[in-house]
């Protein structure tokens, strides 16, 4: 049956500055894929009923997992909502994620759940990945650069 994993950060940034990292190619390409892989976005339409589709290829072996999806919901600043499919047979079933952005005392409280995560995939390993990806988000998020 098909696995349900809930994620919870608080970022000291901006919610506005958290969207744009979920909405800019070049921004999920860098943060995105865990460690090991790198990341290819080959088309981003951020707009509801847009469409993505994207590579993670590990680095170590070069093979790839191609995925992609729909927008469903957007509001900027605040929320995501969006499906996820494999492209690999292997990996049937559309996921559903949806991130929530809200503004705290200390910056952006972050909550992700991602739906639907094909049984093949073991939620821990999932789980580990995000938490990695979440690390890399920081990087980018977190610095202000004023020049």
């Amino acid at each position: 049956m098909p696995s349900t994993l809930r994620l919870h950060r608080v970022f000291p940034t901006r919610p506005e500055k958290l969207y744009r990292a979920f909405t800019e190619a070049d921004a999920l390409a860098k943060w995105l894929p865990p460690n090991g892989f790198v990341c290819t976005v080959e088309h981003l339409d951020v707009r509801v009923g847009g469409t993505f589709r994207m590579s993670f290829r590990n680095f170590t072996t070069g093979q790839s997992h191609v995925f992609g999806g729909t927008y469903l919901e957007l509001v900027p600043g605040e929320r995501l909502r969006y499906t996820d499919r494999f492209d690999d047979p292997n990996l049937p079933g559309d996921m559903q994620v949806t991130v929530v952005l809200r503004k705290v005392s200390v910056g952006t409280e972050v909550e992700i759940e991602q739906a639907g995560v094909p049984d093949l995939i073991p939620p821990e390993a999932c789980h580990l990945g995000w938490q990695e990806s979440l690390r890399n988000l920081a990087r980018l998020v977190e610095p202000e650069i004023d020049q």
